[in-house]
């Protein structure tokens, strides 16, 4: 039976994920800690039988995936599909503000319904039909291998739900931190199974003072 294992990685840190800056399509890099974080990534991923590597082309996962790429050897495939979700109106702003310039379209959005469209971006629908259709291909593409995907903490909030059949509805209930690690795999193109989430024992040292 066909298998594809998915390592999915969430991009490193960038000065609006400290700030709490909604990001969107605006494509912010990634700061000093962030860059640390991929980094360290690479390195917890060496040694790993990885046989591809994917990523959204917003620069923030370009950058998390350019450290792991040079790891393997690989050249990055960019796909759109792994962009994270256009979050419209509230781009640029913080959730704060965006919840104070626009309270009844962010009522929909923290409400999670899945058919509200953000003016100007996407729906939690929109973005879970384009997320499959960009994993589906990579296990229609890479039967019985290991494949690294880098993407954003909506596209990972999608593929959460997908691997464990839970409505896009639902509160969340699970932690997606940068530069964290994800398992999951897919047998038959059919049966999709968490094997771990959110690891970030790799981070352990990044950022910390080592003096006494």
């Amino acid at each position: 039976m066909p298998q594809t294992r998915f390592c999915i990685v969430r991009h490193g840190e960038t000065t609006w994920n400290a700030e709490k800056r909604i990001q969107g399509h605006i494509d912010v890099g990634l700061n000093a800690a962030g860059l640390a974080q991929a980094e360290a990534t690479a390195n917890w991923l060496a040694g790993q039988a990885i046989s591809a590597i994917y990523s959204s082309d917003l620069q923030r996962a370009r950058q998390t995936a350019q450290r792991i790429a040079a790891m393997f050897n690989l050249v990055i495939g960019l796909r759109p599909e792994f962009r994270e979700r256009s979050y419209g109106i509230f781009e640029g702003r913080t959730y704060d503000e965006s919840r104070e310039a626009f309270p009844e379209e962010y009522g929909a959005f923290e409400r999670r319904d899945p058919d509200f469209v953000i003016p100007g971006g996407e729906s939690l629908e929109q973005l879970n039909e384009r997320v499959c259709a960009g994993l589906w291909q990579v296990a229609t593409d890479h039967p019985n291998q290991t494949v690294v995907v880098v993407t954003h903490g909506g596209v990972l909030d999608i593929i959460n739900r997908l691997v464990r059949a839970i409505p896009l509805s639902r509160a969340r209930d699970f932690l997606i931190p940068n530069a964290s690690i994800s398992w999951i795999c897919v047998r038959n193109a059919v049966w999709w199974q968490l094997e771990s989430w959110g690891q970030t024992q790799h981070l352990a040292m990044v950022g910390l003072d080592e003096l006494p």
